[in-house]
């Protein structure tokens, strides 16, 4: 014999009203709907809190949990150029020219290539322009490996600006040609250094690395592009950055292209600060594989959003969505469990 649910009655939104109303506004109250319809309370809740201006945040077992007014929008405080979506982060291939001992996504000559193709860089390039993104990032990996980067490049440029990461240690013969049919007023060329001497970049990159890193910014200039540097470091050499500025003023970096990054714990990383989807803003990244949450964690399973990167709107909204939950669930947390 099936006994069915009682149904939900006045007084359990009774309840409810009368416990909010006990809370100030930001904090949380309970109610247990018991052997009532689970589905039925929901809705009955979920319809009241739409008309009062209060707002759901969990339902455990029998216990739905309420907001008393609305969680702040996460992303009302976020700068434009913050926004999920506002750029987004394209892996041309994995494999690479170096084996950094620090490399987020473990990228090395014996990387499988894994890359991501012309026909869906193209396809990427048009719908991020039909979806409000304002900026193309491509990087790997080294993207200077592949025969049809200058492809690839023109594809993005030819709908957004871009911005192409490298280790700036490929620009000679076939490879440089390919760098004089990149667009200039579109592109700008991020190279990496991390240091003003050889010392620091060599023993994390390799041998020589440092030298022809220098050599491949000089080559950039000359060629006609604006330069980016970005220099990964460790936290405890955040504070040793005047030698490095002042060495870069040298290689006429403007101080805006001086791009300085924290050591992050990931990929083939021994150390480094801890980034996961709680602490980061979301950076939409494309990879062969699908979208993940952000350029850092893009060979993790645990930052892996879609496999579906078509339509791009979609995998921007998913990110976007995704987002909003984690900071509103954390806003749930923090009012259940204040700090002292």
């Amino acid at each position: 014999m099936v006994t069915a649910s009682p149904p939900v009655g006045a007084g359990l939104l009774l309840d409810l009203v009368e416990n909010v109303s006990r809370v100030a506004t930001g904090r949380t109250a309970s109610v247990d709907f018991g052997t009532c319809d689970r589905d039925a309370a929901l809705e009955l809740i979920s319809a009241w809190c739409l008309s009062s201006g209060n707002e759901i945040v969990s339902m455990v077992g029998s216990a739905i949990t309420v907001l008393h007014g609305r969680s702040p929008d996460p992303l009302a405080g976020l700068d434009p150029g913050q926004l999920p979506g506002s750029r987004v982060w394209v892996y041309t291939n994995f494999d690479c020219n170096l084996a950094c001992d620090y490399c987020c996504v473990r990228s090395s000559p014996k990387a499988e290539r894994r890359a991501i193709g012309i026909d869906r860089v193209r396809q990427i390039a048009h719908e991020a322009a039909d979806a409000d993104v304002k900026e193309l990032i491509l990087t790997g990996g080294e993207p200077f490996l592949l025969n049809d980067l200058d492809e690839l490049v023109n594809a993005c440029t030819n709908k957004l600006p871009t911005t192409l990461l490298t280790n700036g240690m490929l620009f000679h013969g076939r490879r440089r040609e390919r760098l004089r049919r990149m667009d200039r007023s579109q592109l700008v060329l991020q190279i990496s250094l991390d240091s003003a001497t050889s010392e620091i970049h060599d023993s994390h990159r390799g041998s020589g690395s440092w030298a022809r890193a220098v050599a491949g910014i000089q080559i950039a200039h000359d060629e006609g592009f604006r330069v980016k540097v970005a220099a990964t470091l460790p936290a405890d050499q955040m504070h040793e950055l005047a030698p490095f500025h002042a060495f870069l003023d040298t290689l006429g970096i403007l101080r805006d292209d001086q791009v300085i990054r924290a050591l992050a714990h990931r990929g083939v990383a021994e150390s480094g600060i801890e980034l996961t989807v709680d602490s980061l803003i979301p950076e939409v990244t494309i990879t062969a594989d699908g979208v993940y949450w952000h350029p850092v964690a893009a060979d993790h399973d645990d930052q892996f959003v879609t496999g579906n990167i078509f339509p791009l709107a979609d995998a921007i909204a998913e990110v976007t969505r995704r987002f909003i939950a984690h900071r509103r669930s954390a806003n749930a947390i923090s009012e259940w469990f204040p700090c002292a």
